[in-house]
Protein backbone atom coordinates (compact mmCIF):
# COMPACT_ATOMS: atom_id res chain seq x y z
CA UNK A 1 0.00 0.00 0.00
CA UNK A 2 1.26 3.51 -0.85
CA UNK A 3 2.07 5.84 2.01
CA UNK A 4 -0.94 8.19 2.25
CA UNK A 5 1.22 10.92 3.80
CA UNK A 6 4.71 10.85 2.28
CA UNK A 7 7.38 12.86 4.07
CA UNK A 8 7.51 16.44 2.96
CA UNK A 9 10.85 18.17 2.35
CA UNK A 10 12.10 19.62 5.62
CA UNK A 11 9.90 17.34 7.73
CA UNK A 12 12.86 15.44 9.13
CA UNK A 13 10.81 12.23 9.18
CA UNK A 14 12.93 9.32 10.35
CA UNK A 15 15.84 11.49 11.54
CA UNK A 16 16.67 12.30 15.14
CA UNK A 17 17.70 15.92 15.49
CA UNK A 18 17.84 18.29 18.46
CA UNK A 19 14.75 20.53 18.56
CA UNK A 20 15.46 24.26 18.74
CA UNK A 21 12.58 26.43 19.95
CA UNK A 22 12.51 29.91 18.44
CA UNK A 23 9.72 32.46 18.28
CA UNK A 24 8.80 35.04 15.62
CA UNK A 25 6.49 38.00 15.14
CA UNK A 26 4.51 39.27 12.22
CA UNK A 27 4.60 42.95 13.19
CA UNK A 28 1.71 44.54 11.31
CA UNK A 29 1.53 48.33 10.90
CA UNK A 30 -1.58 50.50 10.45
CA UNK A 31 -1.33 50.08 6.64
CA UNK A 32 -1.37 46.27 6.88
CA UNK A 33 2.31 45.88 6.04
CA UNK A 34 4.49 43.27 7.77
CA UNK A 35 8.03 43.94 8.99
CA UNK A 36 10.74 41.68 7.57
CA UNK A 37 14.36 41.67 8.71
CA UNK A 38 17.28 40.65 6.50
CA UNK A 39 19.82 38.39 8.19
CA UNK A 40 23.12 40.29 8.33
CA UNK A 41 26.45 39.12 6.92
CA UNK A 42 28.23 36.64 9.17
CA UNK A 43 25.07 34.92 10.40
CA UNK A 44 23.72 31.62 9.13
CA UNK A 45 21.48 32.17 6.10
CA UNK A 46 22.82 35.72 5.68
CA UNK A 47 20.88 37.81 3.18
CA UNK A 48 17.58 35.97 3.66
CA UNK A 49 14.53 37.83 4.96
CA UNK A 50 12.70 36.62 8.05
CA UNK A 51 10.15 37.55 10.66
CA UNK A 52 11.82 39.17 13.71
CA UNK A 53 12.33 36.96 16.74
CA UNK A 54 14.84 34.53 18.16
CA UNK A 55 15.63 31.66 20.49
CA UNK A 56 13.58 30.92 23.57
CA UNK A 57 15.86 30.67 26.62
CA UNK A 58 15.51 27.88 29.17
CA UNK A 59 12.63 28.66 31.54
CA UNK A 60 11.31 31.44 29.29
CA UNK A 61 7.85 31.42 27.74
CA UNK A 62 7.59 32.03 23.99
CA UNK A 63 5.77 35.31 24.66
CA UNK A 64 8.43 36.55 27.11
CA UNK A 65 11.15 35.55 24.63
CA UNK A 66 9.45 37.46 21.83
CA UNK A 67 9.01 40.60 23.94
CA UNK A 68 12.73 40.38 24.83
CA UNK A 69 13.86 39.66 21.25
CA UNK A 70 11.83 42.57 19.80
CA UNK A 71 13.46 44.92 22.32
CA UNK A 72 16.95 43.56 21.57
CA UNK A 73 16.61 43.34 17.75
CA UNK A 74 14.38 46.32 16.99
CA UNK A 75 14.41 48.59 20.05
CA UNK A 76 10.63 48.39 20.51
CA UNK A 77 8.54 47.51 23.54
CA UNK A 78 5.42 45.39 23.56
CA UNK A 79 3.68 43.09 26.01
CA UNK A 80 2.61 39.46 25.95
CA UNK A 81 -1.02 40.67 25.89
CA UNK A 82 -0.32 42.31 22.49
CA UNK A 83 0.80 39.01 20.92
CA UNK A 84 -1.78 36.84 19.15
CA UNK A 85 -0.67 33.30 18.24
CA UNK A 86 -1.38 32.68 14.55
CA UNK A 87 0.75 29.75 13.36
CA UNK A 88 3.84 27.68 13.90
CA UNK A 89 6.60 26.43 11.68
CA UNK A 90 8.27 23.03 12.00
CA UNK A 91 11.27 22.42 9.77
CA UNK A 92 14.25 20.05 9.77
CA UNK A 93 17.50 21.74 8.88
CA UNK A 94 20.68 19.72 8.43
CA UNK A 95 21.74 19.72 12.10
CA UNK A 96 18.59 20.63 14.07
CA UNK A 97 14.80 20.72 13.88
CA UNK A 98 13.30 24.19 14.23
CA UNK A 99 9.97 24.65 16.01
CA UNK A 100 8.73 28.23 15.76
CA UNK A 101 5.50 29.65 17.20
CA UNK A 102 4.51 32.77 15.25
CA UNK A 103 2.55 35.65 16.74
CA UNK A 104 0.86 38.66 15.16
CA UNK A 105 1.56 41.96 16.88
CA UNK A 106 -0.16 45.23 16.02
CA UNK A 107 0.73 47.27 19.11
CA UNK A 108 4.16 48.33 20.32
CA UNK A 109 5.94 51.41 21.61
CA UNK A 110 8.76 52.95 19.60
CA UNK A 111 9.81 52.79 15.97
CA UNK A 112 11.50 49.57 14.84
CA UNK A 113 15.18 50.29 14.22
CA UNK A 114 17.83 47.68 13.35
CA UNK A 115 19.90 46.96 16.46
CA UNK A 116 21.99 44.06 15.10
CA UNK A 117 23.14 45.18 11.65
CA UNK A 118 20.09 43.83 9.84
CA UNK A 119 18.09 45.65 7.15
CA UNK A 120 14.36 46.14 7.67
CA UNK A 121 11.52 46.35 5.17
CA UNK A 122 7.80 46.97 5.60
CA UNK A 123 6.18 44.65 3.07
CA UNK A 124 2.61 44.11 1.89
CA UNK A 125 1.62 40.46 2.47
CA UNK A 126 1.12 39.95 -1.30
CA UNK A 127 4.74 41.03 -1.94
CA UNK A 128 6.40 38.84 0.73
CA UNK A 129 6.98 36.05 -1.82
CA UNK A 130 9.42 38.41 -3.58
CA UNK A 131 11.76 38.27 -0.57
CA UNK A 132 13.99 35.18 -0.30
CA UNK A 133 13.37 33.54 3.11
CA UNK A 134 14.71 30.66 5.17
CA UNK A 135 12.86 27.41 4.37
CA UNK A 136 11.00 27.43 7.71
CA UNK A 137 9.48 30.86 6.98
CA UNK A 138 8.32 30.20 3.41
CA UNK A 139 5.08 28.31 4.29
CA UNK A 140 4.03 31.19 6.55
CA UNK A 141 3.80 33.63 3.64
CA UNK A 142 0.63 32.14 2.14
CA UNK A 143 -0.98 31.94 5.57
CA UNK A 144 -0.21 35.57 6.33
CA UNK A 145 -1.59 36.66 2.96
CA UNK A 146 -4.88 34.97 3.90
CA UNK A 147 -4.97 36.25 7.48
CA UNK A 148 -3.97 39.82 6.78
Amino acid sequence: MDDPCPSAPGSGAGRILPVVLVVAAALVDADGRVLLAQRPPGKAMAGLWEFPGGKVAAGETPEAALVRELREELGIDTAASCLAPIAFASHAYETFHLLMPVFACRQWAGTPQPQEGQRLAWVRPQAMRDYPMPPADVPLVALLRELL
